[in-house]
């Protein structure tokens, strides 16, 4: 299996079952393959400058408990919903509010702003476009935001949306359907609101 980020895990059963066996350092290529969409997950969720501090427990969490990972699952969904729960842990013990301005600040941290070959007027349209859509995202209830941010900045499939959320497969369909029709009222000039 290749991740989206270019880390290569050839058998996923077969480094969990080393793992089980005693073979800790085999647990490596489980972190190394999944960090990338760990810290996405993490930045999106809200962590901010602890999204790092964040994906290091929820390693560390998923570590401890892999005796009870349901053999033949993905690994990735079951690690993502570790993620966006010590995320919610954390942002709740610190007491901090999600900001739009500073989560939009970490999701485009080491891109450049505007790329070489890019027309100004270009980058700076697109610039207010995402703001617009994280100012949105922002203003979904919790359930909506989560499927949104699972469903397409995660880009996890529905099955795994699913999996990492703990909902059955017709409520990610049906949140997900609810939750685009409010970001589109929003986006169109309507207030999207329940």
């Amino acid at each position: 299996m290749r991740t989206r980020e270019g880390g290569l895990i050839v058998d996923e059963e077969a480094v969990i079952a080393r793992v089980r066996a005693g073979e800790a350092e085999a647990y490596a290529t489980l972190v190394r393959a999944h960090t990338a969409v760990a810290l996405r997950a993490a930045v999106a969720c809200g962590a901010g400058a602890e999204a790092e501090d964040v994906v290091q427990q929820a390693f560390f969490k998923a570590y401890q408990a892999l005796g009870r990972f349901k053999e033949g699952s993905a690994f990735r969904p079951w690690l993502l919903r570790i993620v966006v729960n010590e995320t919610r842990n954390t942002v709740r013990a610190a007491g901090r509010q999600r900001a739009v301005a500073g989560r939009e600040a970490e999701l485009l941290a080491g891109e450049p702003l505007i790329p070489d070959a890019a027309d100004p007027a270009l980058a700076l349209e697109e610039d207010e476009r995402r703001r617009r859509l994280l100012a949105a995202l922002d203003g979904l209830g919790e359930d909506h935001r989560q499927v949104v941010i699972h469903r397409y900045l995660l880009e996890l499939d529905e099955t795994e949306t699913a999996q990492a959320l703990g909902w059955p497969r017709g409520t990610v369909k049906s949140r997900l359907s609810r939750a685009l029709k409010k970001l589109g009222l929003v986006l169109e000039g309507g207030d999207g609101h329940e």
